[in-house]
């Protein structure tokens, strides 16, 4: 019905119907609203993001900082070497000298070759055990993602020489896309989540070759606090 028949047909009323009805009429003669589509509402999410969602890092940069880890992380961690046990993070024999350094974003280590004569590292045959308690392949620094189902070249560490790198999971190499650059997860994530691996274990079997011998040298870590920063 239009306003113009609507007010009529009031006027017409109004002598005898009571206000309240004669409201009740204007009002079911006003236009209705125009329709309104409500925007559907963005699912929240619940679920904690899975692997593939962790940040990446490019290659793992070593620091002289005396807390590892990054300058905006919201956590630190403290390491301590359990195997061989060590308060400065080395170890010797005759053969090589080990220098540690754990980090959040991967194990660094420095190998001086205390003997005049060639050693190699045998990356093919080294292992990692990761914070997780999955052992796998170790990755270095110049492990991309290509070359995580091929054979690694073995590193030559020179006499009296000195070689420093970092190992990391094979499996923690993700894929850089169209870069050259080594894209991998962190070690030990510094979020929110970095307190849940207080305790945990992780350490490194590198394989060598001294005298044409093959020789193994364990080393394991333990994260011995998770503090906020």
């Amino acid at each position: 019905m239009s306003r113009v028949a609507c007010r009529a047909r009031a006027a017409a009323l109004r002598t005898w119907l009571p206000a309240l009805l004669l409201i009740a009429i204007a009002s079911g003669c006003s236009s209705p609203p125009a329709p309104h589509n409500a925007s559907p509402r963005a699912p929240v999410a619940t679920a904690a993001p899975g692997d593939a969602e962790l940040p990446g890092t490019v290659g793992a940069a070593d620091s002289l900082a005396s807390v590892p880890g990054s300058p905006g992380a919201r956590y630190v961690y403290r390491f301590r070497q359990t195997l061989p046990g060590s308060d400065h993070f080395t170890f010797y024999d005759r053969d090589l000298s080990f220098y540690f350094r754990p980090a959040p974003d991967a194990l660094h280590f420095q190998i001086e070759n205390k003997q005049d004569r060639l050693v190699w590292i045998d990356w093919d045959k080294s292992e990692i055990l990761a914070p997780d308690g999955r052992t796998s392949k170790a990755a270095h620094g110049t492990t991309m993602y290509s070359d995580r189902f091929s054979t690694q070249t073995a590193v030559q560490i020179r006499g009296l020489g000195r070689y420093s790198d970092y190992v990391l999971p094979m499996d923690y190499l993700l894929d850089p896309g169209a870069s050259t650059d080594q894209l991998h997860k962190p070690l030990l994530p510094e979020d929110e989540t970095a307190p849940n691996y207080n305790g945990r274990e992780f350490g490194v079997d590198l394989a060598f070759r001294i005298d044409n011998q093959p020789r193994s040298y364990s080393f394991r870590f333990k994260v011995v606090s998770v503090l906020p920063r």
